[in-house]
């Protein structure tokens, strides 16, 4: 699914579930999943893990031709700041990240300085 949302694709989340403290992440990849549930951990078939996901209202209908629900997720790679602060995104972030505190039942989250920059957005000074 892609990984650029609206809110439109969030009409029916009820609650979102972090299983990691959002607070201590720059930021978090988000995307839409197809699940056999709406309101249970979903599956994770990334590589990574996956670090929170939304549960789905009693209004929320499956997708008429496939029978699943599309649900956000959260999650991190590998090769993410968060494992690998030195790396590839040790300044800037991929296109879906965005920063956790942002993010709220129905609101798709925000890119920030810290979710953008890292912790040079921060501090000043490079980590």
């Amino acid at each position: 699914m892609s990984a650029l949302l609206t809110e439109g694709d969030l009409t029916h989340e009820e609650d979102v579930v972090w299983l990691e403290d959002p607070e201590k992440l720059d930021y978090v990849r988000q995307a839409l999943d197809k699940t056999k549930r709406r309101n249970t951990k979903p599956p994770y078939a990334r590589d990574g893990r996956m670090v929170g996901y939304a549960l789905l209202d009693d209004h929320a209908e499956p997708d008429p031709d496939s029978g699943l629900y599309k649900r956000r997720v959260f999650f991190l790679l590998p090769h993410d700041r968060d494992s690998l602060p030195n790396g590839l995104y040790r300044q800037g972030a991929p296109g879906e990240a965005v920063d956790p505190r942002t993010i709220g039942v129905r609101k798709v989250g925000e890119k920030t300085p810290r979710s953008q920059r890292g912790p040079v957005a921060i501090t000043g000074t490079r980590a």
